[in-house]
């Protein structure tokens, strides 16, 4: 979706790229920023208004945003149906996004941009994407730093459950799996999107220990989980930046109710958890079930889960900085939103400066602090993709302090600022 009634065409054919560069040529090369978008690994696009990115080149960089292949077109894995005349490859997407840094490698300088300096960023399911190049071996030396804002948990399965949603997705489309790599050569996008929506429904359902599209690891792309790789010391040693939002589940309320954001849907996803496995959860929520306890244990379980996981892995073995996005004006928190998912996009991507939607958010005397808290994040995403280091004030993440830089009316460090959450997720799996 590109705007209120406006929609990007659905074709395989989205292989693209948008280059932004400054008008005026600097001293040097410049640092270089490459979007990856979210949308769950289902949907969006590198043509949303939001990320036209002419703000960041503004102020500094050359950006780039990319396309991948979507759903069942790039992130469902479907190699296990392959036969001796048919090969469906893994990872289609994860394969589309290293040909694109490629490009970049070799490309970006006619653009006034330094390939040797490329710092990789994304949002939710891009930002799990981002996590998941730095154990993508073929990514090496593509990027130099990495910023993934608000990753998504439970995104990646291994090569089993991979297998048997690709044998439901056969079926779903009336075929058997000796057929089903010949017949998907064949059906229609429409049909493979309707197939897709289906089994989307049926494993949300069944809980099988993971999303059903999205990485798979055992591959020759990606031969370990990301997280693993990453605690392993074998994920590139990139410098990194993750963190969330102060209420990442709030925005599930409202649209695309997949997360467990009441009792019910928190039974489920706990139902199968070794006892003390959900008590330890259950104990960090001292108001459960009431309804703000299950939205905020949501948003750990889908988020905040996978930022301590991540935090905790790559920091011990490359510089890692950790943030939590509490701003929100006046109009999210009437609106019952506040700094829910993806609203620290109007911070990066400088939404408060702009007319329309950023003045319609800002009313009053929000502007002026919505302006102080964007100049804050941009100003150091643009310090980090510089050089590594998103300011001097800004402390590493290390197990002896987890310090947390929180961006607000006063943005401030703590540290370990939510030990009884963090510590209740730590090892958590969807059990099948």
């Amino acid at each position: 979706m590109l705007g209120p009634g406006r929609f990007q065409p659905t074709s395989e054919d989205c292989l693209t790229l948008n280059v932004v560069a400054p008008e005026e040529a600097g001293d040097g090369p410049l640092p270089v920023m490459v979007f990856i978008h979210g949308g769950g690994y289902i949907l969006g696009s590198s043509a949303t208004p939001i990320y036209d990115g002419a703000a960041l080149a503004r102020r500094g960089c050359v950006y780039v945003s990319v396309n991948y292949r979507l759903g069942a077109l790039g992130c469902l894995d479907l190699s296990s149906l392959s036969t001796s005349a048919v090969t469906v490859d893994s990872n289609l997407y994860l394969r589309d996004l290293v040909l694109a840094l490629r490009w970049v490698r070799e490309n970006i300088a006619a653009f006034g941009g330094d390939p040797g300096n490329v710092t990789i960023f994304g949002e939710s399911a891009g930002a799990h994407i981002v996590a998941t190049l730095l154990a993508v071996p073929q990514a090496e030396g593509l990027f130099a730093r990495a910023i993934a804002e608000s990753p998504a948990a439970g995104m990646v399965r291994g090569p089993e459950v991979a297998a048997e949603f690709a044998d439901r997705f056969a079926a779903l489309l009336g075929v058997r799996s000796p057929d089903a790599a010949h017949t998907l050569l064949r059906v229609s996008p429409a049909e493979l999107l309707a197939a897709q929506d289906r089994l989307l429904a049926d494993g949300t359902r069944d809980m099988l220990g993971a999303f059903p599209i999205g990485p798979v690891f055992g591959d020759d792309l990606l031969p370990l989980d990301p997280v693993e790789a990453m605690r392993r010391g074998s994920a590139h040693q990139v410098p990194l930046i993750v963190g969330s939002n102060a209420h990442e589940g709030r925005l599930f309320t409202r649209f695309l109710k997949m997360l467990p954001t009441t009792e019910p849907m928190v039974e489920a996803v706990l139902a199968n958890t070794e006892a003390g496995v959900r008590d330890r959860i259950i104990a960090a929520y001292p108001d459960y079930p009431d309804r703000k306890a299950c939205i905020r244990l949501g948003g750990d379980f889908a988020f905040n889960a996978a930022v301590w996981e991540i935090a905790e892995a790559h920091g011990a073995h490359a510089p890692t900085y950790v943030y939590r996005y509490d701003y929100a004006p006046r109009m999210l928190r009437w609106s019952g939103m506040g700094a829910t998912h993806a609203t620290e996009l109007f911070a990066v991507f400088d939404v408060y400066r702009s007319g329309g939607l950023g003045r319609l958010l800002t009313a009053g005397a929000d502007r002026r602090a919505a302006l102080r808290v964007s100049g804050q994040v941009q100003r150091r995403w643009r310090a980090f993709g510089r050089d590594g280091v998103p300011g001097d004030d800004w402390p590493a993440y290390d197990r002896s302090d987890r310090a947390v830089m929180v961006f607000d009316h006063k943005t401030r460090v703590e540290f370990d600022p939510s030990p009884e959450r963090r510590m209740a997720w730590a090892g958590f799996t969807l059990a099948r």
